[in-house]
């Protein structure tokens, strides 16, 4: 028995929104560090030229990138890099559960961007444009 709850032929595009919304998500945590927006993000320790800092410089621009589908593939690729070793640095000391140390989020994150760079942007993107 075969049930279809949405055609096949919605992938490209939801590649292309699935692309979009973690850009955004991912962008939130870049502006938060680096602007200042929306308040209440950054750690009162925070310091640029801190590991958390560099994140913050990739995940602005990785999430500009990716929010626009422009580099889409290297952004997404250093995008999953940076989620990893977040996780390994920042989450895995703090226990082998994801839903313990609180790293589910950039578990996620490694994966999806890593499934992004594979995929490629789908058709609603700077690239797709570009390709044309």
């Amino acid at each position: 028995m075969n049930i279809t709850i949405l055609p096949a032929s919605w992938t490209p595009y939801l590649l292309s929104v699935l692309r979009f919304v973690t850009g955004l998500t991912l962008l939130q945590h870049g502006t938060g560090k680096l602007l200042h927006f929306p308040v209440g993000v950054v750690p009162p320790t925070f310091a640029l030229n801190s590991w958390p800092g560099y994140a913050g410089v990739i995940e602005l621009i990785c999430g500009i990138l990716l929010v626009l589908g422009l580099l889409t593939r290297p952004a997404a690729f250093l995008a999953s890099g940076m989620t990893a070793v977040a996780y390994f640095m920042v989450h895995a000391p703090q226990g082998f559960y994801p839903i313990l140390n609180k790293g589910e989020l950039a578990v996620v994150y490694c994966f999806v961007f890593l499934y992004i760079c594979a995929a490629g942007p789908g058709p609603w993107s700077v690239d797709a444009k570009m390709k044309k």
